[in-house]
């Protein structure tokens, strides 16, 4: 069976090259706010670039905010799209979605570690599960990020910039990688071909 895929039209950048990537997994996938296409999606993608709190906005302006935790598919967040599954983040004070417990820190530049942090880096895998099928532990994936969630019961992975914090995440069908997929060549395609046929 074909995987249908919705992703919700945040306003992020890059969707071209995750429905590029999807496509390379077998997968169908649209851009949509539209809350029947959403619940009728076999799987749901919540991407996201910019800034917590706008990104919440636009989510409130259209009622998804309501929706997105009553979703029963399996819901892959991806970089902001991650933390916005999460309480909170400290950028702009923005109160996110609430589904897994923490708050998303900002980063502190140091020599060596500009912020926000941006290129490929390793993670560590804390946990077994089928998003993570055949990749290895210390595998590279790409991030651009400047906020990032500590570790706590939902890591699944690790990865350090100063600190270590949660790179991928799960709680029930909420899953999410701080990471993009889509620009993290083996890696990110075996976790998106695990999210669309081992859910």
């Amino acid at each position: 069976m074909v995987a249908t895929v919705a992703i919700i039209d945040g306003g992020g950048a890059n969707i071209a090259s995750l429905r590029f990537a999807l496509a390379r997994a077998g997968a169908e996938a649209d851009l949509t706010t539209d809350a029947a296409a959403i619940r009728a999606a076999s799987h749901v993608i919540l991407p996201g670039v910019g800034a917590a709190r706008a990104a919440m906005d636009k989510l409130r302006a259209s009622g998804l905010d309501r929706l997105i935790p009553t979703l029963t598919q399996p819901v892959l967040g991806i970089c902001l799209g991650m933390q916005l599954l999460f309480d909170a983040s400290e950028e702009d004070d923005a109160r996110c979605l609430g589904i897994i417990p923490g708050t998303a820190r900002r980063f502190t530049p140091a020599p060596g570690r500009p912020v926000p942090h941006m290129g490929w880096n390793s993670i560590q895998r804390v946990a077994d599960i089928p998003l993570l099928e055949g990749v290895s532990d210390g595998a590279w994936a790409y991030f651009v990020h400047s906020y990032a969630l500590p570790v706590g019961p939902a890591t699944v992975a690790t990865t350090d910039y100063g600190w270590p914090f949660s790179s991928i995440a799960r709680q029930g069908n909420f899953l999410a990688a701080q990471f993009h997929p889509e620009r993290s060549g083996e890696t990110g395609a075996l976790l998106l071909r695990n999210f669309l046929t081992r859910y």
